[in-house]
């Protein structure tokens, strides 16, 4: 699996990202530009010691990232007022699980041209804005895992 943070804004959330992505094996993908710096204490703390346990990459824009995928890399973009839930899709161990940033989200136009991929949380409470970005990831990339039986591989 792979998790892409597009420009994160937050240094402790995408900390708390990698963490979960040192637990489960899980490959993070960063796009710039980010609302930190990589030196930051807070992401060092919120990563704890699991920093080097983690397999990532940083990626100057979403251009640049986009151009390394595989022909027929399946992306799935998890943001608000989503067509469809994620425990719908059916997700495989090369999947890219897809967030925005914490402020705004993902683009809308990224959104609408991969309409079929676009996936939300379901939220109850209609005076709620929006889950943390953390929170969210952690929700839809145990999904996607326990959908293949829990077998994490880098």
């Amino acid at each position: 699996m792979h998790v892409v943070l597009l420009e994160p804004e937050i240094a402790p959330n995408t900390g708390n990202v990698a963490r979960l992505c040192a637990a489960t094996l899980t490959r993070l993908h960063l796009i710039e530009p980010f609302g930190f710096q990589l030196s930051d204490a807070q992401l060092k703390r919120a990563g704890m010691d699991y920093w080097h346990q983690v397999q990532w990459q940083r990626w100057p824009s979403w251009p640049d990232f986009e151009k390394m995928l595989p022909a027929g890399a399946q992306l799935w973009f998890v943001e608000s007022r989503g067509p469809r839930y994620y425990t719908e899709a059916r997700f495989s161990n090369s999947d890219y699980l897809i967030f925005g940033r914490e402020t705004a989200g993902l683009p809308s136009p990224l959104l609408e041209a991969h309409r079929e991929q676009w996936l939300s949380i379901p939220m109850f409470n209609p005076n709620a804005r929006s889950l943390n970005l953390s929170n969210c990831v952690a929700l839809v990339l145990f999904e996607a895992l326990r959908q293949q039986g829990f077998k994490g591989e880098v």
